[in-house]
Formats: structure tokens, C-alpha cells, sequence
């Protein structure tokens, strides 16, 4: 591998075990306030252009903040055939981009058809804090107790970008019909873009193991996304359209000889475990064009300077470190950032007013 590459590796671990929570303190651009709490799991949110704040808890209910205050009911509580449990239920949630006109919402779900497990693409009509379902855009997606991929952006094409997981089922991830293991790409009415890799395919790259972030570079466009690994060498890839991320054949840094298209990430985790989830670009002050990354596993928030066109990690910090498992972080219209603890999802050890999601109110 070059030089460069294994050298920025190294060194990043170095960094993120060094980095110390007095140093955050200090450089921290941001007010920090909790904004919620007493939450289930929560797992995604999006911003309507009237301010309300939409969001997702695992166990099955999409919620609804208004004027900061959590409602009590929820906007709609997912029926039969859901399915919660390990690390599947309602997972991603996106708003459409003229959500103020058509209000509709996309979420991503685990459920149970003929006793598999499986996920789906739905379509949300919402009206007066309330919803109904109102068409499946995609469903038969991989899914199990765990590697439920799950996480939905729109895209600056207009189109939903929703990440597959391999359902614990490697081979998946390089089998072309099948949709484990793979970020996949659609329309805002479940159609398949004429442009796509694989011609009537929702298929946008592939070689992935259990995909959770997905962000764009506000500048530039380009696609990151960030993948669990299989014992450590977790990564932060650079999502090019029909490219094959090597899972399960490669992993890390490794290289196969016979197979030289197979991606290596922009940086992986080495031997620690980060557990990536959710992540953002930051678009103004300080931290302007840094990529923040969620860490379950890991406790913390990483972030992540870059240079050589996003081609290269330049910096990498711990942040965020005394808050447990964090699932997702989320940049708001207004600058804010948004963090999701996930220390009630069976693997955290409970903290006070658990699971929370915190305001970061910007001081620039």
C-alpha cells in the first residue's frame, strides 16, 4: 500500500487515542443544550423548511418536535409486518425536498414476510402532526437481527441514496442481483434512474458490509459513506457510481493482485472499533468542510479534516467522548448540529435522561 495511505492510518489512530476532552472543550465552536430526552433508540431526523424536527425511534415510532418541544403523540407507530429487534426496526427517515407542498416523508424498516427478515422503502403522507403510509417504493432488501444497513439521503441528483447491509451473509455483498451489501439509488417514486450502474437496477456501488452514513461534500459533491467492518477496519469510503468496495474479499488496506478495481477506503480504523454510523459535512464556521462521523462502538464523534480534493484525511479528532454510543449526528438549516445518543439500543451502559438528542447552537 503507499506510504502516504498507511502513514495517515497510523497516525489518525495515534490522534484519536491522544485526543483529549479538555482540548474539545476549548476549540468548541458550538453551544451544547439537550434537546430531548427520555428517547427509545433514536436512529435518524430531517428539518422542515416550518422548523419542526422529524425523527425516528428503532422500536417503531416517528416523532415530532415543535418549537423544542417533544410531542407526546407520535406521527405514526409502525404496524405488522414491522419488526424490531437486534439491530433492525425503523431506521432512516428523510423528508422530500418539497415537503412543505406534498408532505412526504421516506423511511426505511425491518420486517417479516413468511418468517425472513427483510427491509423496505415507505412513502409517509403526513398531515396535522399525523401519518399514513402511502406507497412501498422498495422493499425484499436484506435484512436479519443485525446488518440492516438502513440509513436515506436525497442526494444533490434529487434522487434517495439508502444503504443495504449484508444480513451477516458476505457473498451477498458481491452478487450483482442481489440488493445486501450495497448502497442503492432510486427515485422519489421508487424508480430506477436510467443512469444507474446496472441497467432496471437499483444497484449504485457494491462490496459493502453494513453501510450506516452517507454525506456529500458541499462543495464538491462527492459521496462518503461510512461501513462497519468485520472485527475493527471500520471505514470512511468515496462513493464512486458502479465501484466495488471489495467486501468480502478485501478488507482495510488490503489489495488483490487478480482484482486491482476493488476499492481500499479514504481511512479505516485498524485494529480499534469505531462502529460508524451516521455522519455530516459541516458547511459554515470553524469546522467548515470537516466531516463528522457518529461512533457507536467507539463513544464519540470523529472529525475528520481533509485535502488533495477530499482525496486525503489531512486531521482526525475525538470528539464528543462523554456522551456513550452515539448513532448520528445532523446539520440543521440554521448551522446547528444534532446528536443522537443510542446508549438504550442493548449495547450502551445507561447514562442519566437516556437516549437524548443534543442542539450544538453554532457561536460563529
Amino acid at each position: 500500500m503507499p506510504l502516504k495511505k498507511y502513514m495517515i492510518s497510523i497516525i489518525a489512530i495515534f490522534m484519536i487515542t491522544a485526543c483529549s476532552n479538555e482540548k474539545d472543550k476549548v476549540d468548541m465552536p458550538y453551544t451544547v443544550e439537550t434537546l430531548a430526552e427520555g428517547l427509545d433508540v433514536p436512529w435518524e431526523m430531517d428539518i422542515a423548511q416550518d422548523g419542526r424536527i422529524f425523527f425516528t425511534e428503532r422500536p417503531g415510532l416517528v416523532r415530532v418536535i415543535d418549537k423544542g418541544e417533544l410531542l407526546p403523540d407520535p406521527l405514526i407507530r409502525m404496524e405488522a409486518p414491522f419488526h424490531s429487534g437486534g439491530e433492525g426496526g425503523l431506521l432512516g427517515l428523510v423528508l422530500d425536498p418539497q415537503f412543505e407542498n406534498n408532505q412526504y416523508i421516506y423511511v426505511y424498516h425491518t420486517y417479516e414476510r413468511n418468517g425472513e427478515i427483510q427491509n423496505r422503502v415507505l412513502r409517509l403522507k403526513e398531515n396535522n402532526n399525523q401519518a399514513v403510509v402511502d406507497r412501498v417504493l422498495l422493499d425484499g432488501l436484506a435484512g436479519a437481527q443485525n446488518h440492516n444497513g438502513g440509513r436515506m439521503k436525497i442526494g444533490p441528483d434529487g434522487y434517495l441514496y439508502v444503504t443495504a447491509g449484508d444480513r451477516y451473509q458476505p457473498e451477498l455483498a458481491q452478487q450483482e442481483k442481489s440488493l445486501g451489501g450495497k448502497i442503492l439509488r432510486i427515485g422519489l417514486d421508487g424508480s430506477i434512474p436510467e443512469d444507474n450502474p446496472i441497467s432496471g437496477s437499483p444497484v449504485y456501488s457494491y462490496g459493502h458490509r453494513n453501510p450506516q452514513g452517507l454525506a456529500w461534500h458541499p462543495d464538491t459533491n462527492q459521496l462518503y459513506a461510512s461501513e462497519h467492518g468485520q472485527s475493527a477496519h471500520d471505514e470512511i469510503n468515496r462513493i464512486e457510481k458502479g465501484a466495488n468496495y471489495g467486501w468480502p474479499l478485501i478488507q482495510g488496506d488490503e489489495k488483490m493482485k487478480e482484482r486491482p478495481e476493488l476499492q481500499n477506503p479514504l481511512i479505516h480504523s485498524g485494529q480499534k472499533t469505531w462502529a460508524p454510523s451516521g455522519m455530516t459535512f459541516v458547511s459554515d464556521g470553524p469546522w467548515k468542510g470537516n466531516l463528522l462521523v457518529a461512533n457507536l462502538r467507539g463513544e464519540q464523534v470523529l472529525k475528520l479534516s481533509l485535502q488533495d480534493e477530499g482525496k486525503q484525511v489531512e486531521d482526525i479528532e475525538a470528539l464528543f467522548q462523554e456522551w456513550g454510543r452515539i448513532r448520528n449526528i445532523y446539520e440543521g438549516p440554521d448551522g446547528s448540529l444534532y446528536i443522537m445518543t443510542n446508549n438504550k439500543d442493548g449495547r450502551g451502559r445507561l447514562q442519566e435522561g437516556d437516549d437524548k438528542i443534543y442542539r450544538l447552537k453554532p457561536n460563529f
